[in-house]
């Protein structure tokens, strides 16, 4: 492994391991032996854990905004922009079931609030396409933390849980998620 992958490796190996054992079963020296390299390398790209969770969660969420809106037509309705967000994010997280382990992980621990500030410090693409104005008028009044667990966050929970669903109910669920997030009086 070159000197260049060995960063990419050290955070692909702590994903999948904290999406298979928690964060309590990803120790530095079990993420190193994952990745194939040694403690110390691991300590030479990341110099704690915390910065290692961190960066890891900067590079999903980064793929994923990547993903979602390689092909979002800016033009399309909300509700269309909406539909296209959640299958792209389920469809992307599918791919690699490791990526939905570790965000469910990260988003029920300590890490979560710090993470998701240096998420917004970063820019979060996602949360950028969904401020629109059009879309954003339409949204409950909650606080956005909430409306994410009532969207994309029942994606991430379901591929996270070994959830395989078949298109029609995938339809079935966009439809039901962008009820709950917008004002009773929103059309589709």
């Amino acid at each position: 492994m070159s000197r260049d992958d060995r960063p990419k490796a050290i955070r692909a190996a702590l994903r999948d391991l904290v999406a298979e054992r928690g964060f309590h079963g990803a120790s530095m020296s079990a993420v190193a032996a994952h990745a194939g390299v040694a403690t110390g390398t691991a300590y030479v790209h990341y110099e704690s854990k915390d910065e290692l969770v961190y960066a890891t969660y900067l590079e999903i969420k980064q793929e994923l905004g990547t993903a979602v809106l390689a092909d979002l037509d800016l033009g399309a309705g909300p509700f269309e922009r909406y539909r296209h967000l959640f299958i792209e994010a389920y469809r992307f997280l599918a791919e690699q079931p490791a990526r939905a382990g570790f965000l469910t992980q990260l988003e029920e621990s300590p890490f979560h609030e710090e993470a998701r500030a240096r998420l917004v410090e970063a820019g979060d693409r996602l949360v950028e396409a969904s401020a629109a104005s059009d879309f954003a008028a339409l949204l409950v009044d909650l606080p956005q933390d909430v409306i994410y667990a009532m969207s994309l966050g029942v994606a991430v929970r379901l591929i996270a849980a070994g959830a395989q669903l078949k298109e029609e109910e995938l339809d079935l669920l966009v439809d039901s998620t962008w009820r709950a997030i917008t004002r009773p009086e929103t059309e589709t």
